[in-house]
């Protein structure tokens, strides 16, 4: 689960400015996170068909928010894909 000190480092390594916490960015460092942290709970509880389906709606979101970035400003895309270590 994704505590929130955990979801504050992840912010404060990705944001723009001091009081960002909401910059599509910051919104895909969380999710990679979240997803990342719920792959590992997969990978122990092959049964949980709930929580698969969480990860694909997780995955799904966080793949609109890229292709936001990536249409409004392609030099964020890319050092951010960069930084979280994406395939894209």
């Amino acid at each position: 689960m994704l505590t929130k000190r955990k979801k504050q480092h992840v912010v404060s390594k990705t944001r723009r400015h001091d009081a960002d916490t909401g910059s599509p960015e910051v919104q895909v460092a969380i999710l990679t996170r979240r997803i990342e942290e719920l792959s590992q709970h997969l990978d122990k509880n092959r049964k949980d068909k709930h929580g698969r389906r969480g990860l694909l709606g997780l995955v799904a979101d966080r793949r609109k928010h890229l292709k936001y970035l990536e249409s409004t400003n392609k030099r964020q895309y890319s050092s951010l894909v960069k930084k979280l270590g994406l395939k894209k």
